[in-house]
């Protein structure tokens, strides 16, 4: 495609940045101490709080991938993001007073204090697998998409986006993250209606005509709905999807360090349910925009060599005015610049708690806070080359390509978790051998499914013919969850039943409303 930005364009991406690293400088006074650049001291309201959570699941996977795959397929991707509030509605009551009660910053302190390191360090690294995985398909969908709408260099592109990202986190902490989030969710969600507006316009016969085109190419629904765990199926991101929410918003530390923000344990469920109650209408808006496309380009054929993941890119630049094009060419970036800064931060604040304070325990807080800084650097630096390898070997289907990856890095955390909150008579003996199970069990699938290799010599590392590993990636997931509660539980019996502090347990969690919901009584 043709780059036919205008000044008015660029002058508007360039003022959202300024505002980005403006955000950036005006919170770096108040980041003096750990707790305060990782954790905000409570100074950030629930509403802000709640629009940060959006803004961090969103980011440019949203932007781009959701309209790909509206584009090229039907919503069955949509499924997994369906599941969330059903599933967290009835558990964030549990998990949030749960985390600021027991943890101090990183998540995986919880999973230390029930069932030791071992689960801490599993747990924690299979965090740290996920987010560089994540950051650098973050990267990389930004790179491609601005290079086509501005002859940008895709190197460059990463590049300048990376520096700007650590700088904001260097500066501003977790605080000037969160209200970027704030100004950001507020333009990626208006940006998503004025591309969605347009398109109603523009094709003939408006929302029925899309509806119908849609509904005749297989470009609506949720199917195939048949019971088959070997390729995508409904039932497939249903059940991806409930052990997905749990994950994300019960031990993703991106997620749980903004419950930690919150004033109180009121002020971190009301944030939570908010950013849950956005970020599906989000989602389902993107998605649509896709399948929008999809009639679109139906009624205006589209030049060949515009894959799905470009078509967006494509009409934006083509379609839309200089101004609207500067600004959701700014909501894009955005997006991915508060995506990031979120990871940045989660991935600094586990690294110090989990790893520095181990290494060097007792050592001044300064100290603690400078290793941080450094962490953010050097995982800036880390995303910004995986997203140019992303770039320099290609990359299809990239939401696809995420929820697989999220799936294969989750590794048992949610069985650990639910574990962990559910059995006071798990243990930590039980719960070690669960994770060598997962693990083996975890390598098995993904050797034997999983053809290695680049362009059309891919060969499987491990062939074991009838007996390979043939269910959708996505079950990988599943599964392994499924393995660490059922060998946990199982291998958990041979061993003394533990001496637990009821706080980390659900049942502790209910004895403890009973006493405040009497005490409430005998007040009244």
């Amino acid at each position: 495609m043709k780059p036919v930005l205008g000044v008015i364009d660029y002058s508007i991406i360039i003022g959202v940045l300024l505002v980005t690293l403006y955000l950036g400088l005006r919170y770096a006074k108040n980041q003096n101490s750990t707790q305060s650049y990782f954790a905000a001291k409570g100074r950030v309201p629930a509403w802000a709080i709640g629009m940060s959570l959006l803004a961090t699941l969103i980011s440019s996977v949203t932007f781009l991938g959701y309209p790909g795959e509206g584009f090229s397929s039907n919503w069955i991707l949509l499924v997994q993001g369906l599941m969330v509030p059903i599933v967290l509605l009835g558990v964030i009551w549990i998990i949030v007073p749960l985390y600021r009660k027991v943890i101090g910053l990183s998540t995986y302190e919880y999973f230390e204090k029930r069932f030791g390191t071992v689960a801490r360090y599993y747990s924690s690294i299979a965090f740290v697998l996920r987010q560089f995985s994540g950051m650098g398909t973050v990267f990389f969908l930004l790179a491609v998409a601005l290079s086509n709408m501005t002859g940008g260099n895709t190197f460059a592109i990463i590049i300048v986006t990376g520096l700007i990202i650590i700088a904001v986190n260097l500066m501003g902490g977790i605080e000037a993250v969160i209200w970027l989030d704030v100004f950001q969710g507020f333009m990626l969600f208006a940006s998503g209606v004025v591309c969605l507006l347009v398109l109603l316009f523009s094709v003939k016969g408006g929302v029925t005509e899309i509806w119908n085109v849609a509904s005749a190419n297989n470009r609506t629904g949720f199917g195939p709905y048949d019971v088959d765990f070997s390729k995508l199926t409904f039932i497939v991101m249903a059940i991806n999807g409930m052990f997905y929410a749990i994950q994300k918003y019960g031990t993703d530390q991106t997620v749980v360090q903004r419950y930690l923000t919150a004033k109180d344990d009121k002020a971190a469920i009301k944030a939570s349910l908010l950013g849950i109650s956005l970020t599906v209408p989000v989602w389902t808006l993107f998605m649509f925009i896709g399948t929008a496309l999809f009639v679109y380009y139906k009624q205006n054929p589209l030049p060949e060599g515009v894959s799905a993941n470009g078509v967006f890119p494509y009409f934006i630049i083509t379609q839309l005015p200089t101004g609207v094009v500067g600004f959701i060419l700014a909501a894009m970036i955005s997006a991915a610049i508060c995506s990031l800064s979120a990871d940045l931060n989660s991935l600094a604040a586990v690294g110090v708690e989990d790893y520095y304070k181990k290494i060097r325990p007792n050592r001044p807080d300064k100290e603690y806070l400078f290793g941080g800084r450094v962490m953010v650097v050097c995982s800036g630096l880390l995303s910004m080359a995986i997203g140019m390898l992303y770039t320099s070997i290609g990359n299809e289907g990239v939401l696809g390509v995420v929820f697989t990856l999220y799936a294969i890095f989750s590794g048992g955390i949610v069985g650990i978790f639910l574990l962990g909150l559910l059995s006071s008579r798990a243990n930590r003996e039980g719960v070690n051998i669960a994770i060598v199970v997962c693990i083996i069990f975890t390598s098995y699938a993904f050797l034997t499914s999983t053809p290695i290799g680049l362009g059309e010599n891919k060969t499987l590392l491990l062939d074991l013919g009838k007996y390979n590993f043939t269910h959708n990636k996505l079950m990988l997931g599943v599964y392994s969850h499924l393995v660490v509660i059922g060998v946990g539980y199982v291998a958990s019996l041979f061993f003394p039943k533990p001496n637990l502090d009821r706080n980390l347990l659900f049942s502790g969690w209910r004895e403890s409303r009973r006493k405040e919901k009497a005490l409430e009584l005998e007040e009244a």
